[in-house]
């Protein structure tokens, strides 16, 4: 059987504070789906073709520097992954007549997509033997940032079901993949340091390893 392929992919982490302090928006997938069935993990999702290219702001810097000519692109994607299956829009307001194919319904609000809103906190490698295998970069964002209503999944696609903000000190009593608990453990000790300089940690499959030249 052939190896299977690794394919760049982004997530977002919503953060906000809540009456049981800080929370993160999660929804949780199918039963049926071939990645990852019924676990509950952040929005996200692999890169498009269509994330690359666009006419985006710069990213911070901090994670152009660590992601190099891909930042736009997995910006882009993980904008678009947040829109496609929570309805939630990271952007500024703007007509954007000549959106190309997977961003007109974004587009259709009134937005651009605007990265400045994204900081990038973690990345990991699917392990061998999974059915599917992504290199995917977590971004965390705070819902203060967000051009929607927090609570409203209406636009939402269905790819997720029960999305809600869960408070982080309840997050154990959720069914949640353990890459999605190690990155939650490293956004947990970058509020509790906020150091600037923090490497972003990567994975690849259960291991933390180097990270990669951009």
């Amino acid at each position: 059987m052939p190896p299977v392929p690794v394919r760049d992919a982004a997530t977002v982490i919503l953060l906000r504070d809540g009456p049981e302090g800080p929370a993160v928006l999660v929804g949780r997938r199918g039963a049926r789906a071939a990645f990852m069935p019924s676990k509950y993990v952040f929005p996200g999702g692999a890169l498009d073709a269509g994330d690359a290219g666009l006419p985006l702001p710069a990213p911070d810097p901090g994670v152009s520097a660590v992601l190099g000519r891909q930042a736009g692109a997995l910006c882009a994607c993980a904008i678009r992954e947040l829109w496609e299956e929570t309805g939630q829009i990271i952007g500024r307001p703007g007509d954007w007549p000549d959106a190309p194919a997977g961003w007109r319904g974004f587009a259709a609000t009134g937005h651009r997509p605007d990265p400045a809103a994204l900081e990038l906190v973690f990345r990991a490698v699917t392990p061998a033997g999974q059915p599917r295998r992504f290199d995917a970069r977590f971004f965390v964002a705070r819902a203060e940032r967000l051009a929607s209503d927090p609570d409203d999944f209406s636009r939402a696609e269905d790819e997720l079901a029960h999305l809600h903000w869960a408070p982080m000190s309840r997050l154990d009593r959720l069914d949640l993949p353990e890459i999605t608990r190690l990155a939650l453990a490293e956004l947990a000790a970058r509020r509790a340091d906020p150091d600037p300089g923090r490497p972003v940690p990567y994975f690849h499959g259960t291991r933390q390893a180097p990270m990669p030249p951009a």
